[in-house]
């Protein structure tokens, strides 16, 4: 959830967010009467406790002869203790559903506004320019015997493919590359479970507005990601870290699954938009106050990697509409694909500030005159792409030849055994 004391103290900036984002600031007045409906429910529960406690001791010091009328007091007022202990479970339950409607405050800088209001902050190299007709990524694929949707399609249903020799090879390729420059970077290879508890996928923000994006498994509770950002911010919670050493940082390589729920008719050739594919992520705890640097050195991290595979990207700053509940700020790269005429996105990374951590309990230490402080604070959680199977769909339609041929980036090379070009099959 948000910070309490923000959404009492200064209820304004908290609506000028969920307006930003295109949602009523009424949510906003609803939390804060739910709030102090909470509070004003638990003050009535303690201070009949502390009656109770108090008339407890009176009933025991009694004399004989008034201890009936004061044993029937005590039973009158422990049935209003259990009353108002109800009361307090429901306004906690209300509170906590109103609460859940507020989504993170957004960074001052982001634009308002929904998908289409996102702002260029750069871009990188020129579309590329053919002087043939070029194929897309999918033609290119099966020329190579590298995409095979049709027995995708026969063994799984639509929106699931098989990525067959050069194809898997490549990804294996992009895959270690992104590890490589994570482990260079400082970050710690995690292989994560790829199922987790309703309580993760909640408090990553998940099961809010991307529910319908997300597989559940109704006999075990347990919910497939859609990225290692889940159980990666998982992984920590319930904690107290320890961040003086500086941020802790993890590289995740895992399967992920999504429903493509709303997606009918976008994309159904080739694989961008598919129901699972593998992904390389990058996950972050560090302090709020490094939150910012942390995020530009994750997208340097991202844009490092498509200029050394040759592709032409730009950065865009998401509009507030368009970040999802848990982000305050996200940025995009999003490669040129050729035969689309467009770019498309191969990675996103968000700064989710305190927002997850809150809702997942997991805290630090801040340093106060050169030691730990006794008190402790939420810690800040950001994710990245490093690589996934969407950036096979650029590098083939951005280094293909006429010959339906396509030239390997030299940086993949030493991941395919020296391979300079992959050619057609047949």
């Amino acid at each position: 959830m948000i910070d309490l004391a923000l959404l009492r103290d200064n209820p304004d900036l908290v609506k000028r967010s969920q307006e930003a984002r295109g949602e009523s600031a009424e949510s906003v007045d609803a939390a804060i009467d739910a709030d102090r409906a909470r509070r004003a429910a638990l003050a009535a529960f303690e201070e009949l406790r502390a009656a109770q406690n108090v008339h407890g001791k009176k009933v025991a010091q009694a004399p004989k002869e008034d201890k009936a009328a004061l044993v029937a007091e005590a039973k009158d007022l422990s049935a209003r203790v259990k009353e108002a202990q109800q009361a307090v479970t429901a306004a906690e339950a209300a509170a906590s559903a109103a609460l859940a409607k507020i989504e993170n405050i957004v960074i001052d800088g982001v634009p308002a506004g929904g998908e289409d209001d996102f702002v260029t902050l750069r871009t990188h190299g020129e579309p590329v320019a053919f002087d043939f007709e070029p194929r897309d990524h999918l033609a290119l694929g099966e020329l190579l015997g590298a995409i095979d949707m049709e027995r995708g399609a026969k063994v799984s249903g639509a929106r699931f493919t098989f990525l067959t020799g050069i194809g898997a090879r490549l990804e294996l390729a992009l895959m270690n590359l992104g590890m490589e420059r994570a482990l260079a970077a400082g970050f710690i290879p995690v292989i994560p479970p790829t199922l987790v508890r309703s309580e993760v996928m909640r408090g990553t923000g998940f099961l809010g507005q991307h529910a319908d994006e997300v597989y559940r498994l109704d006999d075990d509770d347990l919910y497939l990601v859609g990225t290692s950002e889940v159980p990666l911010a998982g992984f920590h919670m319930d904690e107290i870290l320890d961040l003086t050493a500086g941020a802790k940082r993890y590289a995740g390589w895992s399967t992920c699954y999504r429903r493509e729920a709303g997606s009918h008719g976008k994309d159904t050739r080739g694989i961008i938009r598919m129901h699972q594919f593998n992904k390389l992520e990058m996950f972050v705890y560090t302090t709020p106050e490094d939150a910012e640097a942390e995020h530009l050195r994750l997208v340097a991290m991202q844009e490092a990697m498509l200029q050394d595979l040759g592709l032409s990207y730009r950065v865009i700053d998401v509009a507030a509409g368009d970040l999802g509940s848990s982000a305050a700020r996200k940025y995009d790269v999003e490669a040129w694909v050729p035969t689309q005429g467009a770019y498309r996105e191969l990675t996103s990374t968000s700064n989710c500030t305190t927002y997850q951590a809150r809702r997942l309990d997991i805290r630090h230490r801040p340093v106060v005159d050169g030691g730990p402080a006794a008190k402790t604070a939420h810690v800040a959680t950001l994710n990245g792409t490093l690589a996934t199977t969407r950036w096979i769909v650029a590098l083939l339609e951005t280094h293909q030849r006429a010959d339906g041929s396509v030239v390997i980036p030299e940086v993949l090379r030493p991941y395919l055994g020296g391979l300079e070009v992959a050619e057609p099959i047949a």
